[in-house]
């Protein structure tokens, strides 16, 4: 039994010590650099060890997006448990905290793009897309708990929908903002040198539009 237990948490040690390298390759090369005899060789192990612990590339990509997902936990948790704000200013905290995210973690929001475009998705096993979603969940029920005690509050109608549905919206416009600013020149082209205020001056515009109380007077303040 403790001979069992000590093989799992070295394969688990040994998986993490792939993550990392790979995370670290990511940094250094980019996502089109990425080599798994060259991560397999950083952490004096042979390839075939890697491909024991990922059948594929792009199943080490998933893995590492699951455990870069805990770091932005951190980031929305902190809205979650704001003391005193009232649940507008936690959704509208929640898109500052993934623009703050994307700021301070680049690599970790270009590797999500990554992974959920439809080829690579679907080159993933189904446990590792399992791992994925499983690892996001506690941000949407951070959010969707933020969307639910507004409804309960009356500061929302509920719209006959699913409570995180009332924050999609935002959810979209913030993937997508960060998708452009990423893709250099795009936003430049159209003389808009300011998307991150842009961006939460829409999201602003999109929470009055739901009614969503209390309204901001001129959301582009």
């Amino acid at each position: 039994m403790k001979k069992h237990a000590n093989r799992e948490q070295a394969l688990a040690d040994r998986e993490k010590l792939f993550i990392e390298a790979t995370r670290q390759q990511i940094c250094k090369q980019g996502l089109l650099g990425v080599q798994m005899a060259a991560i397999a060789r950083s952490c004096n192990f042979a390839t075939g060890t890697l491909y024991h612990h990922f059948a594929s590339k792009e199943d080490l990509l998933m893995a590492v997006c699951s455990e870069l997902s805990t770091t932005r936990q951190l980031y929305f948790r902190r809205v979650h448990e704001w003391q005193g704000a009232n649940n507008r200013d936690k959704m509208f905290g929640f898109a500052v905290a993934h623009a703050l995210f994307a700021q301070h973690h680049p690599e970790h929001f270009r590797l999500e793009q990554y992974v959920m475009t439809e080829v690579i998705w679907q080159a993933t096993s189904e446990h590792r897309r399992q791992q994925f979603l499983e690892a996001m969940q506690p941000v949407g029920r951070m959010v969707e708990s933020v969307a639910r005690q507004a409804i309960d509050d009356g500061d929302v109608e509920p719209y006959d929908i699913a409570p995180l549905a009332l924050a999609v919206g935002q959810w979209t416009m913030s993937t997508g903002m960060h998708t452009l600013i990423h893709a250099d020149g795009v936003l430049s082209l159209y003389d808009l040198n300011d998307p991150y205020r842009l961006l939460l001056q829409n999201i602003r515009l999109q929470l009055n539009a739901l009614g969503w109380k209390p309204l901001a007077e001129n959301p582009f303040d």
